[in-house]
């Protein structure tokens, strides 16, 4: 089984739920990098986080709950410089979200490029990131350099766009920041929303594609909740269904599918050089994605981040009952 190693934020969710005339909150552990890494760790995987953490109660409540899940917290760092970042979250009848963030100045966004171990850049890894680390020039510099070192050492590089337009300073297009690290991941997965952002920003989705391929990338995934996922590899593509269920909380669904894709990964011990293998060979892509959409299934039926995150005993009983 290789490691899996998840750089980036550590937040907590402050879930709102209706009580009078104002709605009282819940603190939930999560921030997307986080909570793959616990959805990782929950299946049986071996997954290390990096990342930067508040010297406040909210860094002391992350690093017990990852560590309680079974996540290696021995490359995380901590400041008195900042806080922990908070987001506070809001749910529609559907499970679906909206964010109000508490963040920039926050612990996270101080990690640099020396804050890394430089022993997690080697072959037979996997170095996932996502865009919410790149919303400050600093913090995007280290997610990119991190990127780079684990491609240089032939280390699987993956990117969850994971885009909150909200975190980004106002009137910055984000797109010119997220295509540098787009051109250094190996395998990209996007929201049908996210698609359709990169195809705006490079004149259609066909040319959104091209540009991908011409970097890095050699698997994509696209997301779009309970809908059919989409898969794109050069010349290559295909789509499966996903599993009906009812939706409780959408907050960590795709964190969860990554996770699923990540874990399935490092168990089979695929790194770059295998993924166009992997997207030629349906008998074995489309199971890998059965299991991810099965991750991600579970997660909706239940409240929180990291407490949404499904066991590989769960995963593999709610695929039993699918078949």
């Amino acid at each position: 089984m290789n490691t899996v190693y998840c750089f980036g934020e550590a937040l907590i969710d402050f879930h709102g739920t209706p009580s009078g005339s104002a709605p009282a909150f819940t603190a939930h552990a999560g921030g997307a990098p986080a909570n793959v890494s616990v959805a990782i760790a929950r299946l049986g995987g071996r997954a290390t986080f990096a990342g930067m953490f508040g010297q406040d109660m909210f860094g002391d409540l992350l690093l017990r709950e990852l560590a309680d899940a079974g996540v290696d917290i021995s490359r995380t760092r901590r400041t008195e410089d900042a806080n922990t970042a908070l987001a506070f979250v809001s749910h529609a009848a559907s499970g679906e979200r909206n964010f109000s963030f508490y963040r920039p100045p926050s612990a996270d966004l101080l990690f640099r490029d020396s804050d890394f171990d430089p022993d997690i850049f080697v072959a037979g890894t996997i170095f996932h990131a996502g865009s919410c680390s790149m919303t400050e020039a600093a913090a995007a510099d280290t997610t990119l350099r991190g990127m780079r070192r684990a491609r240089a050492a032939g280390a699987l590089v993956s990117f969850d766009m994971n885009l909150r337009p909200a975190l980004w300073p106002r009137g910055e297009n984000p797109a010119p920041t997220i295509w540098q690290a787009l051109a250094l991941a190996d395998f990209v997965k996007l929201s049908a929303e996210e698609l359709a952002f990169l195809a705006g920003d490079a004149d259609g989705e066909d040319a959104a594609l091209e540009r991908l391929w011409h970097g890095g990338t050699r698997l994509l995934v696209v997301t779009d909740g309970e809908r059919t996922l989409r898969w794109f590899a050069p010349n290559l593509r295909g789509g499966r269904c996903t599993f009906p269920v009812r939706a409780v909380d959408t907050t960590g669904a795709g964190d969860a599918f990554v996770g699923g894709c990540l874990y399935r990964f490092a168990e089979d011990a695929i790194g770059p050089a295998a993924l166009p293998g992997l997207a030629a060979d349906p008998a074995r892509l489309d199971p890998l994605l059965r299991f991810a959409a099965a991750c991600g299934a579970l997660a909706v039926t239940r409240a929180g981040s990291f407490a949404a995150m499904p066991t590989r005993g769960e995963v593999d009983a709610f695929l039993e009952q699918q078949a």
